[in-house]
This record gives C-alpha cells, sequence and structure tokens, in this order.
C-alpha cells in the first residue's frame, strides 16, 4: 500500500471513522443496560461502586508491571507513564473492535514499535501477557472451586464446566509453546495461515498478487522465534509478571464483587470467579463488540446453576458492565485519539 494511494493518504481519517462508527455500535448495542443501570442506581449503596475506580487503577497498575516485567526479559526497559497510558488505549481497542483480542494485538505491535522494538517482538510480548493471564487463573479456579465446595454449590454441571476450561487453557498453553518453541513447527504453522489467510482474501479480491508476502511473513516469525527463545532462557524472570497477571485477574473479580455488595448481596466467590471466566472466553466469539449479550447471558446461566437466582446476577452483571465499560473507555478513547492525531 503506496502513500500516494486513497488509503495511505488518508488512513488517520479512515480509523478515525472506523472507530467512531464501531464506539456508536458498542453504545447502541448496550443502550438499555444504559437504561437499567440508572434506574438501578437509586437502588443500591453507590458507596460501594466508589471502589470500582481504585480497583480499576489496581489493575491497571498490575498490567503495566506485566508488560515492564516481560519487555524485561526480551531486553528492554519501558517508562510507566507510558505503558499505563498504552494499556488503556489497548484496552479501549478491544472494547470496540470485536475480534477476540486480534485487533489489540495488532494496535500494541504497532503502538510499542521503535527503534529498538519491532512490531513482532511487541505482538511476542502481547501473546505472552494473554498467555499468562490466562494460565494464572487456573489458581483461581482451584480457589473457585474451593468456594463453591464449602458453600455446597459445587455441582457437576459447575464441575464439569470448570474442569472442561482448565483442561482447554493447559492444552491450548501447551500447544502454543510447542509451536513457538521450534523454528520448523512455528515456520510450518504460520505458513499454512498465511496462506490461509491469502486465499479467504483472494475469494472477495480480483488482484492475485498475495495480500500477506510469505518471504515478509517468514521473517516476522524467524524473529517472533528468536524472542521466544530469549523468554525462554530466561524463565525465571517470568515469576513476577506471573503474580502480576494474578492480581490483575483477582482485581476484575474484585471489582464484579463490589457490585453485588453494593446490592447487599454477599454472594458466593466461587461462583462470580467461574461464570466470569466462562463469559470472557466465550465473549470471545461475539460479533458485538465488548461481547454484550453473549457475556451477560453467560454470566447469569452460570451463576443461576450455582444457586445465584438471575433476579440478582442479572441487574449486577449489567451494572457492572456499564460501569466498568465507562471506566475504561473514556480514558482509553481520549487517549487512544490524542496519540493517532500525535503521530506516534
Amino acid at each position: 500500500m503506496g502513500k500516494n494511494s486513497f488509503v495511505g493518504r488518508n488512513w488517520k481519517l479512515i480509523l478515525n471513522v472506523l472507530t467512531v462508527t464501531a464506539l456508536v455500535i458498542l453504545v447502541y448495542a448496550i443502550r438499555h443496560q444504559v437504561v437499567d443501570t440508572f434506574h438501578n442506581l437509586f437502588k443500591v449503596n453507590a458507596w460501594y461502586l466508589v471502589l470500582m475506580i481504585p480497583i480499576e487503577v489496581l489493575n491497571y497498575h498490575a498490567q503495566v508491571r506485566l508488560y515492564q516485567g516481560l519487555f524485561a526479559v526480551v531486553g528492554n526497559r519501558l517508562r510507566y507513564g507510558f505503558l499505563y497510558r498504552a494499556s488503556l488505549e489497548l484496552n479501549f481497542v478491544n472494547h470496540v473492535f470485536p475480534s477476540g483480542g486480534v485487533t489489540g494485538i495488532s494496535y500494541f505491535g504497532v503502538r510499542m514499535k521503535n527503534d529498538e522494538i519491532t512490531a513482532s517482538k511487541a505482538t511476542l510480548v502481547q501473546m505472552i501477557k494473554l498467555v499468562m493471564l490466562i494460565v494464572s487463573f487456573e489458581v483461581l479456579f482451584v480457589f473457585g472451586l474451593l468456594f463453591m465446595a464449602i458453600g455446597g454449590k459445587a455441582n457437576n454441571l459447575v464441575v464439569l464446566v470448570t474442569s472442561s476450561l482448565a483442561t482447554l487453557v493447559v492444552v491450548a498453553t501447551i500447544g502454543f509453546v510447542f509451536i513457538l518453541g521450534s523454528r520448523p513447527r512455528i515456520h510450518a504453522t504460520f505458513s499454512g495461515l498465511t496462506r490461509l489467510a491469502n486465499w479467504a482474501v483472494g475469494l472477495f479480491r480480483r488482484s492475485k498478487t498475495e495480500f500477506i508476502t510469505i518471504d515478509k511473513a517468514q521473517d516476522i516469525v524467524e524473529e517472533l522465534h528468536t524472542n521466544y527463545k530469549l523468554i525462554e532462557r530466561n524463565y525465571k524472570q517470568l515469576q513476577a509478571p506471573f503474580w502480576w497477571a494474578l492480581i490483575a485477574n483477582v482485581t476484575e473479580i474484585l471489582a464484579i464483587y463490589v457490585v453485588y455488595i453494593a446490592f447487599g448481596e454477599w454472594v458466593n466467590l466461587g461462583a462470580v470467579i467461574i461464570a466470569y471466566a466462562v463469559a470472557n472466553f466465550a465473549g470471545l466469539i461475539s460479533v458485538l463488540p465488548g461481547g454484550v449479550g453473549i457475556y451477560e447471558a453467560l454470566m447469569t446461566g452460570v451463576l443461576a446453576a450455582a444457586g445465584i437466582p438471575p433476579a440478582v446476577s442479572l441487574p449486577v452483571t449489567v451494572m457492572y458492565r456499564v460501569l466498568n465499560t465507562i471506566l475504561q473507555l473514556v480514558p482509553g478513547y481520549i487517549l487512544y485519539h490524542r496519540n493517532l492525531h500525535s503521530g506516534r
């Protein structure tokens, strides 16, 4: 794509239009939830809701420390403030564009790119971060089942769902490490994915040129493998990032739980942990921004199976989603828009 093409000359304008369009779709999709949340605000203890602010601040602090730890492993020291702003921007992108996190990974690669950090290195760091968040949640799975067993709510359905997710996490992580750990395997995997992507795009294009150049993709893959081996050699340095990933997960659960407390409901913490995991995993496939619809339905369904009636869990889930979205999208959009127009 040349700089003299229409897209090359107007890419910022196009990106702005796409972002605003996606944001409008998100707001439209949650309009009923916003109204319900407004009505329920008069039924809850608002002081507990205020706790969501420091919890979210701590959540982003943990994510920044996680990023700093991972970049340090590959030889880069990044400023705290820079990564904090980038994390807010990234979360905005992931909320607005329903791509299972793929758009966020791409944006992060561009956002971090400089003379020392290549896009592929930033992409690998983001992928490792996601893996660590998922793996660290295994610890919460154990506590979730323990809390539910103590409360007498660990029925067969809940155990089946939890064990299935835990197994999926383990298998996916092993597969990810297995592929990245070998140069032939990672080249074969990404070559196949590149050909598949070119074939899919070719169905809608008249041009026979490759949408993704195989040779360029191979160069990126080679760098991914090199940086992964660097992380593998310094695996002991991943201990601190793992604990920050765990703290990031814990603060997400706490943000939901304080909304329950605001409603005067001290529900089983284990049920909230498991419902949160199920909703987030399934929300990745949603065609609407932020997993709207799927997230709320699954949260309510899993909590109902754990003994928490929908009359309690649904308004809590809706209020949490709306408030959490506002807290994250507003600063995220401001920083994203500022960065887009700064030329960085």
